[in-house]
């Protein structure tokens, strides 16, 4: 039997806010051109058998890429930091705007209605920063609200909707807007290193945007009750963008145990999110996890007790796309939403993981 939270006085308890905020309308986008992995493995000349292997066994069929230019000799060469920025801030600026025009069409709500952005990305560095640059290339009111959330990494996603529900508990009514725009693609490297191979092997690019509104019943998504986020300390160099002297550009790393990190310190996360809320694990009905990678959500699945189709979203969203860093979450709730399964009442629980190491976590409520 479900213990149930619906009164709006309980809500209020839970998450310390007179307004709740509902989620509005959800819209994503990618780059133009998408690859299987046996095609990397061809176009990258890829020979190695371990590397091959890292490609061929991640569990991902295709992902969307801006690969690095032909040379004379049709190989591709290694883009500098500075052209890499480039394609950062041209993909960035291009998905995003599409990801936003797709979410508001999906809350039936217009340009002018926004009144406040917060983008995230992890990709690369903009001054002035990602939300101007959306702001205006698509006309939005030059009074907008607006933040930036850089380099947080794959978890951010989750950092800027805990944000974005504060700003909107305190502005009834108004919508907002969290925009994760991440232009994987500007982030990567033709080294020839195992270091590098783990990340190319990866990631995709992708762009989603949630729409959020309080005090507002129109709104037909569901409620965010709370947040619980949990830094494992130990690991805090394991997840790092850093900059490599020897290719003279930043270098993205990944520890080959971050995976079972992350799976051990699951549990710690999920149990101090549902703290005081009468809820077992049992009571979720939906759970939206960051498609980090095969072994991440293998880990997760385990050590939660979670089956298959808990996590059929995420796990599709990994074949479909790859790694998608902080918006991967939102690619699964889009698809959840598109599968009318929810019912009133029904609790979800979303989950990113990311640099820090960090586990961020939200409970939702249809």
């Amino acid at each position: 039997m479900t213990t149930s939270i619906a009164s709006a006085e309980d809500l209020s308890v839970l998450t310390g806010l007179s307004e709740i905020t509902t989620f509005a309308g959800v819209g994503t986008a990618v780059s133009a051109t998408s690859y299987s992995q046996a095609e990397l493995l061809e176009i990258l000349d890829i020979r190695d058998p371990r590397i091959r292997s890292l490609f061929l066994n991640s569990a991902i069929e295709r992902r969307f890429l801006a690969l690095p230019p032909q040379g004379r000799d049709g190989e591709r060469v290694a883009e500098p930091q500075g052209d890499l920025l480039d394609k950062h801030k041209k993909l960035a600026v291009d998905m995003g705007c599409r990801a936003l025009e797709s979410c508001l069409k999906s809350a039936g709500a217009t340009l002018s209605d926004v009144r406040h952005l917060c983008c995230v990305t992890s990709t690369g560095f903009l001054t002035p920063g990602l939300s101007a640059l959306i702001i205006r290339e698509l006309g939005l009111d030059p009074h907008c609200s607006r933040a930036d959330i850089v380099g947080m990494g794959c978890n951010a996603g989750l950092n800027a909707l805990n944000l974005v529900a504060g700003w909107s508990a305190a502005h009834p009514g108004e919508l907002a807007v969290v925009l994760c725009s991440e232009a994987c693609s500007a982030a990567y490297a033709l080294d020839g290193t195992m270091r590098t191979a783990v990340v190319n092997s990866l990631f995709g690019d992708g762009s989603a945007a949630l729409a959020v509104v309080s005090g507002d019943g129109r709104a037909a998504g569901p409620r965010v009750l709370k947040f619980a986020s949990y830094v494992i300390t130990d690991a805090i160099e394991a997840m790092r963008y850093d900059w490599d002297r020897d290719q003279d550009r930043f270098s993205f790393f990944l520890d080959p145990q971050i995976p079972y990190v992350v799976g051990a310190h699951a549990e710690i996360v999920v149990d101090k999110l549902l703290s005081g809320t009468g809820l077992r694990r049992s009571d979720i009905g939906h759970w939206l996890v960051h498609s980090g990678g095969k072994k991440v959500i293998d880990a997760i699945v385990v050590n939660l007790g979670l089956s298959r189709h808990d996590v059929r979203h995420t796990t599709a969203v990994l074949r479909d796309y790859g790694n998608l860093s902080s918006g991967s979450f939102l690619f699964s709730y889009e698809r959840l939403a598109g599968e009318g399964v929810t019912r009133p009442g029904d609790y979800g629980v979303l989950m990113t993981m990311g640099p820090g190491s960090t586990i961020e976590t939200a409970l939702i409520q249809w």
